[in-house]
């Protein structure tokens, strides 16, 4: 991948220890090889992070960098707009891949997916300031805050307008001709639609990179520990809940139309023949419960 090994990774830290990655010859390869590999369940990641970091196994390591390499794909995208070439960004962003592998603390109770992120982009953020052509003073918080998030505060290819301006700079707490003259260098570079030549291979315009909807890492992620919090974890708190409990959690938040609707508290109440302030208190106390058993899958 460009001027970089496509092949090997250096953990930082590990001198002379390598991460092996596929073996292909080009960009397209590469990517279409890394949504190949298998993601982690929460278990095996837990296993492996703790593995890593009792007794350094690199072998843990490697495949917690493997199983995260879609993420660094995806990440990598949102900055092609800066004209850098891709196979860069993505490498660089496998650098913070490895730095958070080495940092990550499962018994924080946060997963890799997540926490990852953040090493991520400050990696590739370092490299977009450093070789962007028409950026190379960012180097104030301000500044890099400026650069990074001007574009997504911006609606449309117009100039902004003085209260536009003055609205920006507020937002980001940055001056209004620091917000004018980062506008002038984002819109000196223009990034040709065509595909492009560099480094001998052939690249694309950001278009042929667009994901499927619904495709990418984080979502998918997003969405698999969603599925199971609502089914898994939901069926594992009602469980322990006793049975006076569970009818009246059931009846004021899971029963549906079909079932006649949610029940009041004065229904329950003659129900079990208790007052409506009791059975607000049965169900304040078995909610309490369940958010403590829903812990372990959020």
């Amino acid at each position: 991948m460009s001027k970089r090994n496509s092949t090997a990774l250096v953990p930082a830290g590990h001198s002379g220890s390598v991460i092996a990655l596929p073996a292909v010859g080009n960009l397209d390869a590469y990517i279409s090889a890394v949504q190949r590999l298998p993601m982690l369940s929460q278990e095996r990641e837990s296993e492996l992070a703790a593995r890593f970091r009792s007794t350094q196994d690199l072998d843990a390591a490697r495949e917690l960098v493997m199983s995260h390499l879609r993420l660094v794909v995806s990440v990598a995208r949102q900055y092609l707009g800066y004209g850098l070439p891709h196979a860069d960004l993505i490498q660089e962003g496998n650098i913070g891949l490895m730095k958070a592998v080495k940092r990550f603390d499962p018994e924080r109770g946060v997963r890799l997916v997540s926490f990852a992120l953040h090493w991520i982009k400050a990696e590739i953020h370092e490299y977009v300031l450093k070789n962007w052509r028409m950026v190379k003073v960012a180097t104030t918080k301000a500044q890099r805050k400026l650069f990074f998030n001007l574009r997504s505060h911006k609606h449309g290819t117009h100039t902004l307008s003085p209260a536009e301006v003055e609205a920006i700079a507020r937002q980001l707490d940055v001056r209004g001709k620091d917000v004018v003259e980062m506008e002038t260098r984002l819109g000196g570079q223009d990034l040709a639609l065509d595909g492009q030549v560099e480094d001998g291979e052939e690249s694309y315009a950001p278009g042929a990179w667009l994901a499927a909807p619904h495709s990418e890492p984080v979502q998918v992620l997003e969405a698999r520990e969603y599925d199971r919090l609502q089914g898994e974890g939901l069926a594992h708190a009602l469980e322990s809940l006793d049975p006076r409990s569970r009818r009246i959690v059931q009846a004021r938040w899971l029963r549906d139309e079909t079932e006649g609707g949610t029940m009041t508290l004065h229904e329950l109440a003659d129900e079990f023949g208790v007052s409506a302030e009791r059975i607000r208190q049965i169900e304040a106390k078995a909610l309490q419960k369940m958010k403590g058993a829903l812990a372990q899958y959020a």
